[in-house]
């Protein structure tokens, strides 16, 4: 696995060398205020793989306006890029997120609501572009991931930790509410398990993490995390990307949806679309075929 920390491969087709300059520096119309591409760093491969790095060590990767808004830009560049099969994020220097920056909630306390209420939304745009992303997202927490970065734990597809790691909802603690991290952790963990979280403010472990459902594995150490990213990547290179984004925005669109005529209509039409499709022709053909398909 290709440090994410350094550049995409150069020993790629000029057409590969496109799309990985179109990732790594990304246009768009209408990009985040206050935006700083150094904040949050995105490296990726032929394989398409994309890893987006949290880059603030020196305040434990802490969320101010700026590094929202550089993070919200990384992930709204990723919802057209159709090859890509897998997002991870994780945070420089050995911790995911400490949470809020000291400075940001210094100055915040003395704004007025409606000053508040769009900074605020400048965090709820930045989980809603992460939420949407069509690939595979999967958070690596070294360190400790508290309030919004537990927040951006919550909203990744998938999640590892490693042992060591702590966790934290601890927003009560200084008299405040989770508010815009609450939709996706109350999708991570249920509602019961959020309001025991949310209430007591308590740090946890990896394991007990784990255990509530906020992370799906437990790394024993840093030095894993090499072979946990390769092993998720080539299992899957036999996926059709285009299938996985919408497999994925199946998911989002049935959840807690009534099952009815039109829900059994929606499915049915949907399956129709897919076997219709270049990628349900190419992947059925294959295995008819006893070959690979094009995109493995």
């Amino acid at each position: 696995m290709p440090d994410p920390t350094s550049p995409a491969p150069l020993d790629v087709t000029d057409a590969e060398a496109a799309e990985i300059n179109r990732i790594s520096h990304p246009l768009l119309s209408d990009p985040a205020p206050d935006a700083d591409d150094s904040l949050a760093r995105i490296d990726s491969t032929p394989a398409g793989e994309v890893f987006i790095t949290i880059n603030r060590p020196a305040r434990k990767n802490a969320f101010d306006a700026a590094t929202i808004a550089a993070l919200r830009e990384a992930f709204e560049t990723l919802h057209g890029a159709d090859h890509v099969r897998v997002v991870f994020i994780r945070g420089a220097g050995g911790t995911f997120s400490a949470g809020a920056d000291l400075g940001w909630m210094r100055d915040a306390a003395t704004w007025s609501e409606s000053d508040n209420r769009e900074d605020a939304m400048g965090l709820a745009r930045m989980l809603k572009a992460l939420h949407d992303i069509p690939a595979l997202t999967v958070a690596i927490v070294e360190g400790a991931a508290m309030g919004g970065g537990a927040g951006i734990v919550a909203a990744c597809d998938m999640a590892v930790a490693v042992d060591g790691a702590k966790f934290a909802f601890s927003e009560v603690k200084l008299g405040l509410i989770p508010a815009t991290i609450a939709p996706y952790v109350i999708e991570a963990v249920g509602p019961r398990t959020a309001r025991a979280l949310f209430l007591t403010g308590n740090t946890m472990d990896a394991d007990y993490a784990a255990h509530v459902g906020l992370i799906d594995m437990v790394l024993p150490d840093a030095a894993a995390i090499d072979s946990f990213v390769t092993m998720l990547t080539d299992s899957l290179q036999a996926n059709a990307p285009g299938a996985m984004g919408e497999s994925k925005r199946l998911v989002n669109d049935l959840a807690g949806q009534e099952i009815d005529h039109r829900l059994m209509e929606d499915t049915a039409r949907r399956i129709a679309r897919a076997r219709v499709s270049d990628e349900g022709r190419e992947g059925v053909g294959a295995f008819l075929d006893k070959r690979k398909p094009r995109w493995a």
